[in-house]
């Protein structure tokens, strides 16, 4: 064990990179994004952004998810509403939950492979898609709204619907989804060190920081 662990934290010195599989659809996710960007600033490494559908795989492999949703346990439900306050706090962003929930962010999440093929601020592309949904509580399924968002960007925005409803850019999106079930995750975030080294959740990012 010790050696494997010995091996492991030598993989993550030589490459330092961290794949992050995503979808803006998720309150833990805006909170894990915050987090990860931040630990970004004190730690030498870098993000290989990977756009998913976790509605794919909660259809797919993890429907237990919608029957939570639909059967709550109460004390449950309030802990978890405590626990995503207590790292709003921490992580220094504002929750406010939205009036369309859930979210179909497809072609949002579709949207961040226009800014990663262009070699474009793809961190402030998917801040503004988090903050227009769980602060400002926009409809980031409706390409107007998404149009409105990278305003902001110097970007065509005929381009950029273009792309996004491209057959290659869905089927993109698809894979990203399927790679991460593969390799054994169930929703987002997911983190992984070296392809095989998992996390999931928000709050996971204190062990990754303590390998790093």
């Amino acid at each position: 064990w010790c050696e494997n662990y010995s091996r492991l934290i030598f993989d993550i010195k030589m490459s330092k990179q961290i794949e992050y599989f995503l979808d803006c659809s998720s309150p833990w996710t805006y909170l894990s994004f915050k987090g990860i960007t931040d630990l970004q600033k004190i730690k030498d490494f870098e993000i290989i952004w990977k756009p998913i559908l976790v509605g794919g795989i909660f259809n797919s492999i993890n429907p237990s998810v919608y029957e939570s949703r639909e059967n709550p346990v109460k004390e449950k439900l309030n802990y978890s509403q405590k626990d995503m306050n207590d790292w709003v706090q921490t992580r220094g962003i504002e929750i406010n939950w939205p009036a369309i929930f859930p979210i179909n962010s497809v072609k949002a999440m579709r949207g961040a492979f226009y800014f990663l093929d262009k070699n474009l601020d793809i961190e402030t592309y998917l801040e503004s898609i988090f903050k227009a949904y769980w602060t400002d509580g926009k409809d980031i399924s409706d390409e107007k709204c998404l149009i409105e968002i990278i305003s902001g960007f110097e970007v065509s925005s005929e381009k950029y619907i273009d792309f996004i409803n491209e057959p290659k850019t869905k089927t993109r999106l698809i894979k990203n989804t399927q790679e991460l079930m593969d390799r054994g995750g169930f929703g987002s975030p997911t983190f992984f060190l070296n392809t095989t080294d998992m996390y999931f959740g928000n709050d996971r990012i204190q062990l990754i920081e303590n390998l790093l």
